[in-house]
């Protein structure tokens, strides 16, 4: 998997398509990321001791990683990353492009 916490991303299918936001978390181990503002879902959680209140929250959902495409600034659409090597220091690369992402 070749998203990272931080990354500029689009949805590419499901009820969100289209949208742009920013990577929140990446699970490589089960190929899912958490994205800003996408796949949120109400959970209804229960008082913990007298700091944490209870009630109906907003909760941001994983979501498969296949379903989203990295967003390239240069050429302003979905790219796909690739590794480049300078001096012993490994980047990733637009591939469309050449830009850094």
């Amino acid at each position: 998997m070749k998203l990272r916490k931080g990354d500029k991303i689009v949805v590419l299918s499901g009820k969100f398509r289209g949208t742009r936001s920013v990577v929140e978390e990446a699970r490589p181990a089960t190929n899912q990321v958490i994205v800003t503002g996408v796949n949120v879902a109400k959970r209804h959680t229960k008082a913990q001791g007298q700091t944490m209140q209870g009630g109906i929250i907003d909760k941001a959902m994983p979501m498969s990683a296949s379903a989203v495409a990295l967003w390239c600034d240069k050429h302003d659409g979905p790219a796909k990353a690739g590794m480049k090597i300078d001096g012993g220091t490994k980047t990733r690369i637009c591939k469309k492009c050449g830009a850094d992402l």
